[in-house]
């Protein structure tokens, strides 16, 4: 897997996070809930002279928080990718027929993860559904971890919440199978997850006004439009087995 193919796995994240907002916004809008400042006691006034602002220190621990929070996740990723990418290497992808295979499903859960965000079609709700029964053994991991209030706390609570049921990270993880090795797929899951960064970021630092922004229906069909086209191009590659060009660079998954 070079750089280049990395790009189209950054740019699905970025375009699925709105649907990570609507997810993780709770949780995201937490963490800076969790860190807001207590009333002050009264200092004496040579102490404030030299104390640094409140609102700074809220600030500089809301930023600390935010980010730990997302690395955790995004470790999560990766982590999940390296495995996923391990198992294909290890022989179950080594058919060619089932690389085949492989290939057209990932690019069909593209074109089923565009038309969620675009909430045109909702079968990836049962999909997540049935990760319900991963996430029912994960969910009490949480509770010794709430609230929030330290950036270990969020770096962990991170690393669990990476595994909420999610068809976006599904169709991620497909392609991450098929890159073949465990560097492979967690290089493709961290691209991905880089690409939810820039609005968990602003989530967690912005909070509910940025959330109601990104939620609204044009924001969603526009990032849905562009995860679709990723798997339709995908499938035109796949189904007429021929180079489309520059396009190639925009397909998500290599070519078998």
């Amino acid at each position: 897997m070079n750089a280049l193919s990395l790009v189209p796995m950054f740019l699905v994240g970025l375009a699925g996070s709105v649907h990570c907002i609507g997810m993780c916004g709770g949780i995201v809008g937490a963490l800076s809930l969790s860190g807001a400042a207590p009333a002050q006691a009264a200092r004496p006034v040579i102490a404030i002279a030299v104390a640094r602002p409140a609102w700074q220190t809220t600030l500089h621990s809301n930023v600390l928080r935010v980010l730990a929070y997302n690395g955790g996740r995004i470790g999560s990723y990766m982590l999940a990718g390296a495995v996923a990418g391990s198992l294909a290497g290890a022989g179950m992808l080594h058919l060619a027929a089932l690389q085949v295979a492989g290939y057209w499903l990932a690019n069909l859960m593209l074109v089923a993860l565009g038309l969620y965000l675009m909430d045109a079609w909702r079968g990836l709700a049962h999909l997540e559904a049935a990760g319900n029964l991963i996430w029912r053994r994960v969910r009490p991991l949480l509770k010794p971890l709430m609230p929030m209030d330290t950036p270990c706390k969020a770096l962990a609570v991170g690393g669990l919440w990476g595994w909420v049921p999610c068809g976006m990270v599904y169709s991620a993880l497909l392609t991450a199978m098929l890159q073949g090795s465990a560097l492979g797929g967690a290089a493709a899951m961290g691209a991905f997850g880089l690409g939810t960064l820039p609005m968990l970021l602003g989530m967690g630092l912005l909070g509910t006004r940025l959330r109601a922004q990104l939620q609204r229906r044009p924001v969603r069909i526009a990032s849905g439009v562009l995860v679709l086209g990723f798997g339709v191009l995908g499938l035109l590659r796949a189904a007429h087995g021929v180079s489309l060009g520059w396009l190639d660079a925009l397909c998500v998954t290599g070519h078998p």
